[in-house]
C-alpha cells in the first residue's frame, strides 16, 4: 500500500499530468482538498472509489484515513491543488506517514504561477529585464512568513514577483512595492486560473487595488516589468552566430 501525493494542477481537469491521472484511476481511495480542487478532477477516479474531502478535516483525521487505508491494503491518491513543491502542506503529512512506516510517492503538478503566465501570454523572465522569479506569499493565519523573507527584501532585487494569496492585504503590498518598482510597474491579479470562472485583472501597481475590489483571497498577484515589455534584447540562444553544442557558427 502506498500514499501517492499528486499535484492536481491549477484547476482545469486536463492540466493534471498523465502520471497523476493514471494514479487517480488506479487508487481505490482519494483524499482531496475540496475547497480548492475542482470536482471535475475526481472524474479520473475509478468507479466506487472512496472519495474523502479533506477541507473540513484536521491533520489527525487525514492521517487516520491513510492509516485505515494502509491497514486495508488500499492505495491512496492524495490530491493537492497546484504543485506539491510549494504551499502544499505535504511536508507534515509525509513526516507522519514515514513515522508509521507507510510508503509514499510524489507526482508534481502544474503550479499556479506557470498557469497564470500562460493565461497572460507572458514569459516571466525576459533578457536584461528580469531573470529571476520570486515565489512568495502574504502572511496568513496558517503560518507566518519568516522575518528574513520580507516582501521589501524581495522587491529590492527587482525580480518578477509571484505573490500567492495576493488579494490579501493588497493595499499594504502595493505600498511596499511602489518604492522599488514604481507606480507604473505592470501588475496582474489572476483569479482562479484555468477554472471556468477565471479572471485576468491587468493594471499597474498604481491601479491594481481599484481593479481588484471584492477579489477572493486565493488569487495570485504577478508584478514586474516583464508583464508588458516589448523593447528588449533577444536571447543569444537562437542567434545565427551563437556557437553551441548542437549547432555550429552560422548554422
Amino acid at each position: 500500500m502506498t500514499v501517492h501525493f499528486i499535484g492536481a494542477g491549477p484547476g482545469a481537469a486536463d492540466l493534471i499530468t498523465l502520471r497523476g491521472r493514471d494514479l487517480l484511476a488506479a487508487c481505490p481511495v482519494c483524499l482531496y482538498a475540496g475547497s480548492i480542487v475542482p470536482p471535475a478532477l475526481l472524474a479520473h477516479c475509478p468507479p466506487g472509489a472512496r472519495l474523502v474531502d479533506t477541507a473540513p478535516l484536521s491533520l489527525d483525521a487525514i492521517e487516520a484515513e491513510c492509516v485505515a487505508a494502509h491497514e486495508a491494503g488500499q492505495d491512496v491518491a492524495r490530491l493537492h491543488s497546484g504543485d506539491l513543491s510549494i504551499y502544499s502542506a505535504v511536508a507534515e503529512q509525509r513526516r507522519r506517514l514515514e513515522r508509521r512506516g507507510i510508503p509514499c510517492t510524489f507526482t508534481p503538478g502544474v503550479p499556479a504561477f506557470a498557469a497564470a503566465s500562460a493565461a497572460l501570454g507572458r514569459e516571466l523572465t525576459v533578457p536584461e529585464v528580469a531573470q529571476s522569479l520570486v515565489l512568495t506569499r502574504v502572511s496568513g493565519r496558517a503560518s507566518a512568513m519568516p522575518p528574513r523573507e520580507s516582501l521589501d527584501a524581495f522587491a529590492a532585487t527587482g525580480a518578477t514577483l509571484a505573490i500567492h494569496l495576493g488579494a490579501t492585504a493588497l493595499e499594504r503590498t502595493v505600498t511596499t512595492l511602489i518604492p522599488h518598482y514604481g507606480a507604473d510597474c505592470p501588475a496582474a491579479m489572476v483569479v482562479r486560473v484555468s477554472w471556468p470562472e477565471e479572471r485576468l485583472l491587468r493594471g499597474t501597481l498604481g491601479t491594481i487595488v481599484a481593479l481588484c475590489e471584492g477579489v477572493d483571497c486565493m488569487a495570485l498577484l504577478l508584478v514586474g516589468r516583464v508583464l508588458d515589455v516589448e523593447d528588449f534584447r533577444e536571447s543569444a540562444l537562437y542567434s545565427a552566430d551563437y556557437v553551441r553544442r548542437y549547432r555550429g557558427s552560422g548554422a
